[in-house]
């Protein structure tokens, strides 16, 4: 490099809301971005449905063999999975991301999940060479999603350009409805459980021999199971040095609830982003949202509370 010449300075991430109300919208706004990207030597990948993509790849003739294409009833199937392949597939390259998240038959916590992680990609993705492109349909997107897109993203792109969006909030600061709510009692019956860092090894069998009896699918016995012991363990070293743990069965799935009478919550985004490789903490949560179908956490009285949702037959 000349002594005389600066470094490029770094590209800074962009999130931006598409909102289009047409198949014409979706190509007039979409098409000429992909195509600039391909021209700034940029990995792009699209996440759409197929009707959409069939689409894409006519109006880009021999440039759509360029591009990596998702079925986005595939790729959208899980936020914190979806979370964590973004987050790989950015790593270290200048790259464009379209995507389009599926919402039927989302129920309430689903929708509220998606919405919590399309604010967390702001934090998870803040260091990429990356633009999002995070396509709606008003048609068919749920009301509350459309009512936190400018919300949710820095940029919104219209016929005229992308604008700033005056009411965006940061995600450690985003505050959706229920988060502040208690969490509710437990129903059924619940089997109650202590324990040290010496009993962690028969907590294991516990949770195992529970979920079994719950009728829950074999292969996803493993995943609850290695979640709670990773937050139990988590609880062991850096907590009170000891918990309890109450289980039961309420609406087709297990749920398991590790309380650490010592703990707190001091990360803003607490399991969401992945920890940094040379990091000795973070990864219990971060493996339990990815392995879980829920996680829910709540710090009262001096107590942290972490609840795993996982579903019977997955």
């Amino acid at each position: 490099m000349r002594p005389d010449r600066a470094p490029p300075a770094p590209e800074p991430f962009k999130h931006v809301a598409v909102p289009y109300d047409s198949d014409d919208a979706f190509l007039a706004l979409i098409v000429p971005r992909v195509r600039a990207a391909l021209a700034d030597d940029r990995r792009v990948l699209v996440v759409t449905s197929a009707g959409r993509l069939r689409l894409l790849e006519e109006a880009l003739g021999d440039e759509a063999g360029q591009i990596d294409r998702r079925d986005s009833r595939t790729w959208y199937h899980h936020p914190h999975r979806t979370l964590a392949a973004y987050h790989e597939y950015t790593r270290g390259r200048r790259t464009l991301v379209v995507g389009e998240a599926t919402w039927p038959d989302r129920s309430e916590r689903e929708i509220r999940e998606w919405i919590r992680y399309e604010s967390v990609l702001n934090a998870a993705l803040e260091d990429a060479r990356a633009v999002v492109l995070c396509l709606y349909d008003p048609r068919t997107v749920p009301a509350p999603v459309l009512e936190y897109q400018p919300v949710i993203h820095p940029l919104l792109l219209g016929a005229g350009g992308e604008t700033a969006s005056p009411d965006f909030v940061q995600p450690h600061e985003l505050v959706l409805n229920g988060d502040l709510a208690p969490l509710p009692a437990p129903s059924g019956q619940v089997a109650t459980v202590t324990f040290t860092a010496q009993q962690i090894k028969g907590l294991r069998h516990r949770v195992r021999d529970y979920a079994s009896a719950a009728g829950m699918d074999v292969n996803l016995i493993g995943s609850l199971v290695l979640s709670v012991s990773e937050i139990a363990a988590n609880s062991v070293e850096h907590g009170a040095g000891h918990g309890l743990i109450r289980m039961w069965v309420s609406g087709g799935e297990m749920v398991c609830e590790i309380a650490d009478p010592g703990g707190a919550l001091d990360d803003p985004l607490p399991g969401y982003i992945p920890p940094e490789p040379e990091s000795s903490r973070g990864y219990g949560l971060w493996i339990s949202r990815q392995l879980c179908d829920f996680v829910d956490l709540r710090a009262e009285d001096g107590t942290l509370r972490v609840r795993l949702h996982m579903g019977l037959d997955g």
